[in-house]
């Protein structure tokens, strides 16, 4: 880990911010109120879950914002910065359980630091540079397509891919999520892609193996997906009026 989680969640702040302020002047953030709720009310669920995998989580400056391109695309930054793109959502018809399984997936990356590490083995010196430019005024618009390229387009390993699935689905369905979903998502996302390219050959798990891996998960995470699901007992009369 040669980047520092200084320059990091430094890069994310800014970065994000920057990608926000992209968006806004192109008008096409948060444009759909409705979507954007869904998607937060989502989020709400599964942040007070992220505790199980990582004590400080919790307290992280959770965002969640839209943003109105038809990329197949999302991303959760460094410190609980969510960005969706409506075409993942749209292309896909994803129901609740399927974004939550996205949702958690991009979560697990940020809970598990893999910008960084990734970060770190291409190049520490990049990051700190990122941010020095971006603190010295570089325009926005240049800036964000520099955090598109750091956290977006930098490939994660097919290691990292596959924690973050595992990570994922757990966490989807300890926030009362259906864990069949994230099988599901693959599945539409392997209708709507057209590379072929050898497992072997990719830092990505195949679409098949992927989707099986997480079919098997999903049978094991059901009792805890069930438990999630039952109607939680309601404080007494006394108790609600001691909170």
């Amino acid at each position: 880990m040669f980047a520092s989680v200084q320059d990091v969640e430094a890069l994310a702040s800014v970065g994000y911010d920057a990608l926000l302020a992209d968006a806004q002047k192109r008008k096409v953030l948060n444009r759909d109120k409705r979507r954007l709720k869904r998607l937060r009310r989502i989020a709400d669920r599964l942040v007070p879950h992220t505790g199980v995998f990582r004590d400080d989580a919790p307290g992280w400056n959770w965002q969640v914002n839209l943003i109105q391109e038809s990329k197949l695309n999302a991303s959760c930054m460094p410190g609980g910065r969510i960005i969706f793109y409506s075409g993942i959502i749209e292309r896909l018809r994803l129901t609740d359980d399927e974004i939550a399984a996205i949702m958690g997936h991009e979560i697990a990356h940020a809970l598990r630091e893999h910008a960084r590490e990734r970060i770190s083995q291409q190049q520490s010196a990049e990051v700190g540079a990122a941010v020095t430019r971006a603190v010295a005024g570089k325009q926005v618009a240049a800036l964000a397509t520099d955090i598109s390229r750091t956290f977006f387009l930098l490939p994660n390993s097919r290691l990292h891919e596959q924690e973050s699935d595992l990570l994922g689905i757990e966490l989807a369905a300890r926030a009362g999520f259906d864990p069949r979903a994230a099988a599901s998502v693959w599945k539409k996302m392997a209708s709507k892609t057209s590379s072929s390219t050898p497992e072997f050959l990719s830092t990505h798990p195949s679409h098949e193996s992927r989707i099986a891996d997480l079919t098997e998960q999903a049978v094991r995470l059901m009792p805890l997906y069930e438990d999630a699901r039952k109607p939680k007992p309601k404080p007494s009369a006394r108790l609600r009026k001691q909170t």
